[in-house]
């Protein structure tokens, strides 16, 4: 296997810190978190983003944040949790995963502003319009990318 995400899913990298698997999924702490407690959740099949998952992938981690999510919040009392996932050249490891990160106030992980802000804000009526047009011709069998 040459992908190290397919690798740490599926239990052959070394040292991993596994705290829960399933058929689909296993749970990891992050190797560098950003907070105790720091999950990665990876599918055990390869994926490089979220649309490409079958609905039981998805659904075993979207079952695991919400697992993962009341077990930090028992452990460790953070003021909140961050569920986040990269995708496209953001996804670093290049195989799907998600974080699940205790934060905590004043810890220093921001949300940020955009470096070049394009607008968007001005024009919510029109991307809600291409959205939903897009989404309806989808409901009646269109393809995206048409």
């Amino acid at each position: 296997m040459d992908c190290l995400g397919c690798r740490i899913a599926n239990g052959l990298e070394p040292d991993l810190n596994i705290v829960y698997e399933n058929e689909y999924i296993t749970c990891v702490l992050d190797i560098d978190p950003f907070n105790e407690g720091h999950t990665l959740i990876l599918p055990k099949k390869h994926y490089w983003d979220v649309d490409e998952m079958d609905a039981e992938t998805a659904h075993a981690i979207m079952e695991a944040s919400q697992k993962l999510s009341a077990l930090l919040k028992y452990l460790y009392q953070p003021d909140g949790i961050r569920i986040i996932a990269d995708g496209g050249k953001f996804n670093d490891l290049t195989h799907y995963h998600m974080h699940v990160i205790p934060r905590y106030e004043g810890d220093g992980l921001l949300w940020g502003e955009p470096l070049h802000p394009d607008g968007a804000g001005e024009r919510l009526g029109e991307t809600r319009r291409r959205m939903v047009e897009v989404l309806v011709n989808e409901a009646k069998g269109s393809m995206f990318n048409q």
